[in-house]
């Protein structure tokens, strides 16, 4: 008897620990066809322009061996380098506007608790995230027409900054939601202004979600065409708009260089996002290591 029992004892605890362990479910075949032409869907047209951006033949369709031709033509480019300076700019300038000003509108909605105006001002904020692209730059050309504001670069700056501010209060209020308030409440207690408080406490906290959205708001920004259609006036053409231009005539070997730089200047902005963050965090890291007790 106690032979059956023990026996019983130990396969009741070998179909507890299986109950209780994860589950590993295999990938199968049709879900790694899946993620495979998921990725190609995403990164194989991005692939083949990189590659064709070295094709020594101005033909598309034939391939002329490797040559870095037409980053030298693309030298003496002076409108195509021109676009793209354009849109580097605007996407700077607008990204950071609407980063203070999106970071700013997430304090007011999760500090100030409930105020006269929160829901058209909420409203306002967010109105661009469902709003369609066409009916913002016709209502933006509209007022800039009314108010007599000539379109160009500040035209278009002003528009990618409405557009992009909603994203970055979007992801600067998600954090500002889990925000440790006992944070900075101990800061005050110990004697730090509100401004101190902010400056030391709070905003190295949020500090990654400010990133994440000036990174979203400068892409968004980088890749706009229809609002900039409507805003953008002689001498202020942007690189998207100067590309839509000269691919409807044909696609020109200097449009693939440009691409290309526009690829690699992306990718190093996201990796040294990525380092800086790593980084960050292994700082923080270290810090508490560091301040915790023996």
């Amino acid at each position: 008897m106690i032979a059956i029992k023990s026996a019983f004892k130990t396969k009741a605890k070998t179909a507890a620990k299986t109950a209780a362990a994860p589950r590993l479910t295999s990938i199968s075949r049709f879900n790694i066809a899946a993620i495979s032409a998921g990725l190609a869907f995403l990164y194989l047209p991005i692939a083949i322009l990189v590659l064709y951006s070295f094709n020594g033949s101005r033909s598309v369709a034939v391939w002329g061996g490797w040559s870095l031709r037409w980053y030298r033509e693309l030298l003496h480019d002076s409108a195509m380098i021109e676009a793209a300076w354009t849109s580097l700019g605007l996407a700077l300038f607008s990204a950071s506007a609407a980063t203070i000003l999106g970071t700013l509108a997430a304090l007011a909605l999760t500090r100030i608790g409930r105020f006269r105006g929160r829901l058209p001002f909420s409203a306002m904020i967010y109105a661009p995230l469902v709003l369609p692209e066409v009916i913002i730059g016709l209502a933006l050309l509209l007022l800039f027409v009314a108010v007599d504001f000539d379109r160009g670069f500040w035209a278009t700056a002003l528009a990618h900054t409405t557009l992009t501010l909603c994203f970055v209060a979007a992801i600067v209020q998600a954090r500002l939601v889990d925000f440790d308030r006992s944070l900075e409440e101990a800061a005050m207690d110990l004697g730090c202004s509100p401004l101190r408080t902010f400056l030391t406490v709070t905003l190295p906290l949020i500090v990654p979600a400010i990133a994440a959205g000036w990174m979203l708001a400068f892409t968004l920004s980088l890749d706009d065409f229809v609002i900039a259609s409507f805003t953008t006036g002689p001498g202020a053409t942007t690189l998207p708009i100067r590309i839509y231009s000269q691919v409807r005539l044909g696609v020109k070997p200097e449009t693939n260089a440009i691409c290309t730089l526009m690829i690699a200047v992306v990718a190093l902005i996201v990796v040294t996002a990525s380092l800086l963050s790593k980084r960050y965090a292994m700082s923080g890291e270290r810090a508490a290591a560091l301040g915790a007790p023996m």
